[in-house]
């Protein structure tokens, strides 16, 4: 039986209200980036603007999630390590955080880097969560401060741990052997109000997809823009991001034709973003390579790629683990295994003027594979 005809559908009514009034207004049909964009993001409704729990360890806390700053303080402790260097060698001392969640790794980084730090910017569009980061770093109340979107000139080092998964992206279906652009259009039904509708399109995935097979993918639009945003308004400073994804080759492999899209409600992951719409996360893999030429296309340095594990270990994860209790080496050990987050979690390091290259790449670097 499936989810949606096991249980009603959860979408709040007055987002469900939202949404068909959207479809109703572009002729019944969106692209699934205006959907996407409308299940995280609408203002007081959509799953990440709304009251609801989203991060923990556990089900039972009502989490949906957990990521490596709740699973583990070494990994906050660690990247700091690297964040330090790259305020020193851009001679900066603002950290800016893209999406803090509750404010965990913001707790870390400014635990662990203290007086390097004049400034901590959280940029986050989240009342809720922003009201549990204020909580979260109350002893730090004098260095950190909130903002809606980034200015049009700033300096520092950005920080963004799973920030680019969260991007609306666009979905493309090769079907006997014609490109579609994937919708979503309303259904008169309460347990699945919304079904998939594809449409003719111009559009096509940035790396030839071999064979004939019908084949589901993602583009990424919105995530290579807001790194050309980036490019233009950074004027001195770094840029690590930390995600789930892969280099363009491996994510349009011929075998990868049911694409990326996932959803996670109370530590269960599913692939049907059209039930339960605002009450769970809707999340799509990273091309980085499409990352890396769009921050190279607009004047960014690539400074670094690899995987979470090589990073973390090359920025100094291992030596105090030693001193630290087992259980704590346990947490710490699933940041790197490769069959935790080790592996499928990826940084990327992107730079303005001279290039340098960042503790976290001296090994394992794998750039050339982007």
């Amino acid at each position: 039986m499936s989810e949606a005809m096991a249980t009603p559908d959860l979408t709040d009514p007055l987002l469900m209200s939202v949404l068909k009034r959207q479809l109703h207004n572009a002729g019944g049909w969106i692209s699934f980036d205006r959907f996407m964009a409308m299940a995280l993001y609408t203002p007081g409704l959509g799953y990440y603007a709304n009251q609801l729990r989203k991060f923990g360890t556990t089900p039972a806390s009502g989490s949906d999630f957990v990521t490596a700053p709740e699973m583990s303080p070494w990994f906050g402790r660690t990247l700091a390590h690297s964040v330090r260097e790259a305020l020193t060698v851009t001679d900066t001392h603002e950290v800016w955080e893209f999406g803090a969640g509750t404010g965990a790794l913001a707790l870390q980084l400014l635990d662990t880097l203290g007086d390097a730090l004049t400034r901590y910017t959280i940029v986050d569009l989240s009342g809720s969560l922003r009201a549990r980061q204020q909580q979260t770093l109350q002893a730090h109340e004098g260095k950190v401060r909130w903002v809606s979107e980034l200015p049009k000139k700033f300096s520092g080092v950005l920080v963004g741990n799973e920030l680019l998964d969260a991007m609306p992206v666009q979905l493309l279906v090769r079907h006997k052997g014609q490109w579609l652009e994937r919708g979503v259009v309303a259904q008169d039904d309460p347990q699945a109000p919304f079904q998939w509708e594809d449409r003719p399109t111009d559009l096509r995935p940035p790396w030839p997809i071999e064979g004939e097979h019908d084949y589901l993918t993602e583009i990424h639009p919105q995530a290579e823009a807001f790194i050309r945003t980036l490019a233009d308004r950074l004027q001195q400073g770094a840029v690590f991001l930390i995600d789930y994804g892969f280099p363009e080759r491996e994510y349009y492999h011929p075998q990868r034709h049911m694409g990326t899209v996932m959803c996670h409600h109370l530590h269960r992951a599913d692939g049907n973003p059209l039930v339960h719409v605002g009450a769970k996360d809707i999340t799509a893999h990273v091309n980085f390579t499409g990352i890396a030429m769009a921050a190279q296309e607009a004047g960014m340095q690539v400074l670094g790629y690899t995987s979470q594990a090589h990073f973390l270990i090359n920025s100094g994860l291992l030596p105090p683990l030693a001193e630290a209790s087992l259980a704590e080496r346990a947490m710490a050990q699933k940041l790197i295994t490769e069959h935790e987050m080790g592996e499928l979690f990826k940084v990327i390091a992107l730079g303005v003027g001279e290039p340098w290259e960042p503790m976290g790449f001296v090994q394992g670097d794998r750039s050339h594979a982007l």
